[in-house]
């Protein structure tokens, strides 16, 4: 899957995991606006969230095989641009990595939402309302709970948690779904949800929201643009040809000639590792339907999520895409462009997988909102597809020359 690490942005000073992502997070932090203290403040939350896997050297393998990354790194980071609005960056992690088993994980991911809860003053008792639900006594899959936190001004995070839909069984999932979501108040809101293949994830804002979300994550294997944008169930939502320009756009299916030869190329060095056994020939696109009202039963938010770098040769293409999208939507691509630096001191085009998803949410009230999500690479990079770099074309070794390639983003409007 993977080859050895590349070069790490300050690896010569974080031996170990914390002191990586938490280096990771300091340069992001900074990419982005956040001010000194903040950046400190939350690198060690993110430290003491990791527990005694964040002392854990990088020189042997992960703690466990997260599901949460490619390499089974416990982190993973995002940027989140809309209009108008300074970009957010947010960490999604793993609290409970390095347990013995699932069980146990998932209550040292309960200790730790908790214990964010007394410092920061929200109550978890949505979470709580759950636990029976997504904490079985023998869990199955590959998670029991995730924790992401937006980073805002002021050193307090916007919390979320994710728990496992299928614990007590893929066969139970839908079951579990529909209990959980009648529990927390949306009778409806079951039978409002697509076609889909699996569920993912069920997602829970906790804390200091306008609107806390209750969020159901669906996969789509196989899916095409025209049928994503298909899945949307909002009132009033957006119109299905953004949708499915998205999807082109971050899955290199937008008719360009450059991106039609790199389907085939990605298709049948894909097609290669599937036969090898090493390794799926592409991750399902993902779709989240975020609840907030009680009484309508239809979402008021929803989310697509394109897994770039399966359709991707490196992540150079990638960047590419991911500015041409934020252009799209009138926001300014370049903290987005610089966001790799912070993580590795590789090139874009010598790996694929560092950019990992593209999405676009909308939700009731806001503006569309693109998002870059950014994978740590504490132990692996995957390399780039075969191909890659023709004779003559030129590489760019700073990821801010991608700019150059991408349409001028357009005057935000009213």
């Amino acid at each position: 899957m993977t080859g050895p690490r590349a070069g790490t942005a300050g690896a010569s000073q974080t031996a170990t995991l914390g002191g990586l992502a938490a280096r990771q997070l300091l340069r992001l932090g900074e990419n982005v606006g956040l001010s000194a203290a903040d950046r400190e403040s939350y690198a060690r939350t993110l430290v003491e969230a990791l527990g005694p896997v964040a002392g854990r050297p990088l020189e042997l393998p992960p703690p466990s095989r997260s599901f949460l990354s490619d390499d089974h790194t416990p982190v993973e980071f995002s940027v989140s641009c809309e209009p108008g609005a300074a970009p957010r960056l947010r960490v999604l992690l793993e609290p409970g990595a390095g347990e013995q088993d699932l069980t146990h994980n998932g209550r040292t991911g309960l200790r730790v939402l908790r214990k964010m809860a007394q410092r920061w003053g929200f109550t978890t008792g949505p979470l709580d309302e759950l636990e029976d639900l997504f904490f079985p006594p023998s869990p199955c899959g590959p998670l029991a709970l995730w924790c992401a936190l937006e980073l805002r001004a002021g050193g307090v995070p916007m919390v979320k948690a994710y728990l496992n839909s299928a614990a007590s069984g893929p066969g139970r999932a839908d079951a579990t779904v529909r209990e959980a979501l009648r529990r927390l108040g949306h009778r409806e809101a079951f039978d409002s949800l697509p076609q889909y293949d699996r569920h993912l994830f069920f997602a829970l804002d906790l804390g200091d929201w306008a609107e806390p979300r209750v969020k159901v994550y669906l996969a789509h294997d196989e899916l095409s643009a025209v049928e994503a944008g298909t899945l949307c169930r909002m009132d009033d939502g957006p119109d299905p040809a953004e949708i499915e320009e998205f999807f082109r756009t971050a899955a290199g299916q937008d008719g360009d000639v450059a991106d039609g030869d790199l389907m085939d190329g990605v298709g049948g060095a894909r097609a290669a590792e599937a036969e090898s056994g090493s390794r799926a020939v592409r991750r399902p696109v993902q779709t989240c339907h975020a609840f907030t009202d009680t009484g309508t039963g239809l979402p008021t938010g929803f989310t697509l999520y394109v897994p770039v770098r399966d359709y991707a040769r490196h992540d150079g293409e990638a960047l590419v895409r991911a500015a041409t999208l934020l252009g799209r939507y009138g926001v300014d691509p370049a903290p987005v462009l610089r966001a790799p630096a912070a993580i590795s001191e590789r090139r874009p085009e010598d790996g694929v997988g560092l950019v990992a998803y593209l999405g676009l949410a909308h939700q009731r009230g806001r503006p569309p909102r693109v998002m870059t999500y950014i994978s740590s690479e504490a132990y692996e990079v995957r390399p780039s597809v075969p191909g890659s770099a023709p004779v003559g074309q030129a590489r760019p070794a700073d990821p801010l020359a991608v700019v150059a390639l991408s349409p001028a983003p357009p005057q935000a409007g009213p």
